[in-house]
């Protein structure tokens, strides 16, 4: 089976549950880990740590399923392409749930044509704006709501851009 690299960030955790992620984290790479905890300045009382990982083609998968569904937990899972797999990234937060996008060799979220035509016609059909499913299919939802925390680490270098000329 081919290996692959990828990283976890947890980007809000409550301190209660820090011990908890870092067992689910080595429980599904198959190794002991320990993470190092930053405060998380963009939510009080919480935590943020990131970890890079080696394992088979999948293992973002299997890190997801044993993070998700925790409450106050906000993450993003992210896996590189190999020869035989496309590259993923998996986002999660407690209002939204889980989000999965195949990635492309830029970091561009790809959309398969199924689900552009599916969106299509629904939207023929009275659902949905197209607009609003692209939206939904780029994981727009996710990105609004994790960016303050992406951003908020201690020390990160943020310029807030409030009128481009």
């Amino acid at each position: 089976m081919a290996t692959t690299h990828g990283v976890v960030q947890i980007h809000s955790a409550p301190s209660a549950l820090c011990p908890h992620i870092e067992w689910a984290v080595g429980g599904a790479i198959g190794v002991p880990i320990h993470l190092t905890w930053l405060s998380q300045p963009a939510e009080r009382a919480s935590y943020r740590a990131e970890y890079a990982w080696t394992g088979p083609v999948g293992t973002s998968a299997k890190l997801t399923s044993a993070l998700k569904g925790w409450q106050r937990l906000r993450f993003e899972v992210t896996e590189r392409a190999t020869p035989s797999s496309e590259a993923v990234r998996y986002s999660y937060t407690p209002a939204l749930g889980l989000f999965h996008a195949t990635v492309g060799l830029h970091g561009d979220v790809m959309i398969n044509e199924q689900r552009l035509k599916a969106a299509v016609v629904r939207e023929a059909l009275g659902g949905r704006s197209l607009h609003e499913a692209v939206n939904d299919l780029l994981g727009t939802a996710w990105d609004d709501e994790l960016e303050v925390f992406r951003q908020a680490g201690e020390g990160a270098d943020v310029r807030w851009l409030h009128q481009v000329v």
